[in-house]
């Protein structure tokens, strides 16, 4: 069994009510697969918005498998210091993982970010010499279109971010950088600027699913509803 775990900020734990981009790709792999697999991982909230705390389990469709390890409000900085006991612990083969935006806008810049990568992929390694891991940059947001400080160095990390990949890749244990959704529009994707919508949940998952269908030859290419 294929055991892949989600990784992510706001934009992936997701808040009540939500389907989230966990539970798109899940319906894609359980499509196209053709194997067994599993989403694994620590937590299986939602964001309980109101509570402002991780305590929802208001998923849109009770039959998804909700486990994950993410969390409102946590970045590359927050998930370095998981992720070895989480891989063990649940015995991941792929991360799916989507974070950065967080600490760019309120914790590191795009160097210290850069090497909270580093130490992420050390830690997870340390944990399965042999995990593979997904990766996508920080997506557009409205931050950064209404900040150009901060969108110089969405820019800057993400570069960083592409060069940290490269050099850490290897055979037994490959990085894959996902590129972003190239029609990923914040004005009709997302809700709010940043949380996606249902067509910016679609376009993350496709990301994802086309990264690794050409790089592994995991899965198929992604169909939408």
């Amino acid at each position: 069994m294929l055991r892949f775990m989600p990784v992510g900020d706001s934009m992936t734990i997701g808040s009540a009510g939500e389907h989230t981009w966990r539970y798109r790709m899940w319906q894609h792999l359980r499509d196209t697969y053709g194997g067994p697999f599993a989403l694994v991982g620590p937590r299986e909230t939602l964001h309980d918005k109101a509570a402002d705390a991780p305590t929802s389990y208001e998923y849109a469709d009770p039959d998804f498998p909700r486990f994950h390890l993410a969390g409102w409000g946590e970045g590359w900085q927050h998930m370095a210091p998981l992720i070895a006991d989480a891989v063990r612990a649940h015995r991941a083969d792929v991360l799916l993982v989507s974070l950065g935006l967080i600490d760019l806008g309120f914790y590191t810049n795009a160097e210290q970010t850069a090497e909270n990568v580093r130490a992420f992929v050390a830690e997870a390694r340390r944990a399965n010499p042999r995990i593979r891991m997904a990766i996508l940059p920080v997506i557009p947001n409205v931050r950064a279109e209404s900040d150009p400080a901060f969108s110089t160095q969405v820019t800057l990390f993400n570069e960083l971010l592409a060069k940290a990949l490269a050099d850490l890749d290897e055979p037994r244990s490959p990085l894959l950088t996902v590129s972003p959704p190239p029609s990923y529009d914040i004005n009709h994707d997302t809700y709010d600027g940043t949380h996606p919508n249902s067509d910016g949940e679609h376009k993350i998952a496709a990301a994802f699913a086309e990264a690794m269908y050409q790089a592994w030859d995991l899965g198929e290419p992604y169909e939408s509803d």
